[in-house]
């Protein structure tokens, strides 16, 4: 039988209740001082809620608690999108995600296709993507990599649980020409062509 927690842990626990946003190990600290084990209390009280209606969860070093995975549903409500995103805007998403930090040139050379201005605006503006500084090359490029609010929505605890080229294939979210490119081990069409004639 689990006995009472104690004050410091009880703390903690109301710190990341009443907070408006996920707070950092520094920004606990500052509302429950340095007095106790910090990361211990963070895993009893995850241990605690583990299992129940909400959960602590860590997303990009950042605790917060969070409705059960499995119960999400019964909250959920419906809202309109002021923008549904368009494909050039989520493959450039992808690409920032699976490559930060990275260019515009570099989004571009990926995409085989110019970005425009309004597609980074719209994931900055929904706080999925932020510049992240500039290059050290001639020029000094901006840099853009994702955000925790990224991480959060999308429901990853870091860019290691992004899923890999096998997870994407499975799911069915590859396209079709690249599985077929991808068969042919990297020969060019016209090689094929060559050989059969």
């Amino acid at each position: 039988m689990k006995g009472e927690p104690d004050d410091y842990v009880r703390a903690v626990e109301a710190a990341l209740f009443v907070a408006e946003a996920p707070l950092t190990l520094a920004e606990l600290r500052l509302h429950v001082g340095e007095a106790g084990d910090l990361a211990a209390a963070l895993r009893q009280l995850a241990d605690d809620y583990a299992g129940r209606g909400i959960n602590l969860v860590e997303r990009g070093g950042r605790w917060h608690f969070q409705t059960a995975a499995d119960l999400a549903h019964i909250l959920r409500r419906e809202k309109d999108e002021a923008r549904k995103l368009s494909r050039a805007a989520m493959e450039t998403l992808a690409i920032i995600a699976y490559h930060e930090p990275v260019s515009r040139a570099e989004i571009e050379a990926i995409r085989g296709v110019q970005v425009a201005k309004g597609t980074l605006d719209v994931l900055m503006e929904a706080g999925w993507v932020r510049p992240a500084g500039r290059r050290e090359v001639p020029g000094r490029p901006l840099i853009y990599a994702t955000t925790v609010d990224f991480l959060s929505h999308f429901g990853l605890s870091s860019r290691r649980d992004l899923p890999g080229i096998d997870d994407l294939r499975a799911a069915g979210l590859l396209d079709p020409v690249d599985l077929v490119l991808e068969g042919l081990g990297g020969q060019s069409v016209l090689e094929n062509d060559d050989d059969v004639a």
